[in-house]
């Protein structure tokens, strides 16, 4: 297998340590960046090397963490061959992936058609849709107005939700119950959205009361293979952001649980997807339907539940895959050996993303 040396850490905290302890399992060496409020911190001790980015100012160390000229910059000073983002920050940014592929450093990711493609929720669904995988109803394209998502919700039935287009971590989204509060919800999503992810397009569904959220971990390696590592339960959340995950789904009908699983890799299959990802689904347990909302392509806070049930360390994996390994030597466990998932649910708790 050909072999990656040398990881720059666009990342700080639990996940760049992660990303340090992987890399050394690997052979690998490991680079830190940090601005000045950051120089303390347990990731650049434990990386090989740490480099400062930012411009020394430590009212707004998250900015430096954003920079992807810097960060490129950085790692192509400190002699790395790749760079690995973790999650938040320019994990999911295809801008950042394509410029790590122009400097001729791997991108520890999916590509950047991929990241752009699955950043956009609305392109997503789309092509969801087109799969005859089942999506939530609710419009084909961005709304373009209060009044046209008004008209919408009054077909589908209210409530619906209205949602940013290019959203993630429960922000950009907003219940309405009535038309009468539709003019007043449709202005305040659009304006967080343009303030979060710099595009004020947001889409409709039609509002789910209290779903099951499933989400299937999935892995793909640069040959087209696809695999998934089973699914997680992550129902309980609060204000849209998940507390406690659940391996594998509890009560979950094993018809329901095959056709999730076969939904979420052949999503994937189809986006050209490689490396680490996590396709999420609504499920109504009235009915027993469920529907693809969007995919995650990143590791995730959540990504060690999968690893307690299955044995595969997925940073490893994700080092393995972004070298050009196959996902037969890329999803191999320490004890050389797959896990099946437990008779009983294993629960963790997990922090909010950055």
């Amino acid at each position: 297998m050909p072999q990656l040396e040398r990881v720059l850490i666009s990342n700080r905290g639990e996940i760049a340590i992660r990303i340090v302890k992987a890399a050394s399992a690997l052979g690998m060496e490991s680079v830190g960046v940090y601005p000045a409020a950051d120089s303390l911190s347990l990731h650049t001790r434990l990386a090989s090397s740490a480099v400062q980015i930012g411009n020394g100012a430590p009212d707004d160390p998250v900015a430096a963490y954003l920079d992807a000229e810097a960060l490129v910059a950085a790692a192509q000073r400190s002699g790395c061959d790749c760079v690995h983002p973790g999650y938040g920050f320019l994990a999911e940014n295809a801008d950042f992936a394509q410029r790590c592929a122009d400097a001729g450093l791997a991108f520890v990711g999916p590509p950047p058609a991929a990241l752009s493609l699955f950043g956009d929720k609305v392109r997503s669904r789309q092509l969801a849709a087109s799969l005859d995988i089942p999506v939530v109803p609710g419009s084909d394209d961005p709304v373009p107005s209060a009044s046209d998502a008004a008209d919408l919700a009054g077909l589908l039935g209210y409530p619906v939700m209205l949602k940013a287009a290019a959203g993630g971590g429960g922000r950009g989204m907003r219940r309405v119950t009535s038309a009468d509060s539709m003019a007043e919800a449709f202005a305040r999503c659009r304006s967080e959205a343009e303030a979060a992810f710099g595009t004020g397009a947001v889409f409709l569904e039609k509002l789910i009361e209290r779903p099951r959220h499933i989400e299937v971990q999935v892995l793909a390696d640069n040959d087209g293979n696809v695999v998934h590592l089973h699914e997680r339960d992550c129902s309980v959340q609060l204000r849209n952001q998940k507390v406690i995950e659940t391996a594998p789904a509890p009560g979950l009908d094993a018809d329901l649980r095959d056709r999730i699983l076969a939904d979420a890799v052949k999503l994937v299959a189809a986006a050209g997807y490689a490396n680490a990802g996590t396709v999420e689904f609504l499920v109504v347990p009235e009915t027993g339907e469920h529907f693809f909302i969007e995919c995650n392509a990143r590791i995730q806070v959540e990504h060690t539940v999968t690893e307690q049930v299955t044995g595969i360390d997925l940073v490893e994996a994700q080092f393995r895959i972004a070298a050009g390994a196959t996902l037969a030597s890329a999803t191999r466990t320490r004890s050389a050996r797959r896990a099946a998932p437990p008779s009983r649910p294993g629960l963790s708790p997990v922090a909010p993303e950055r």
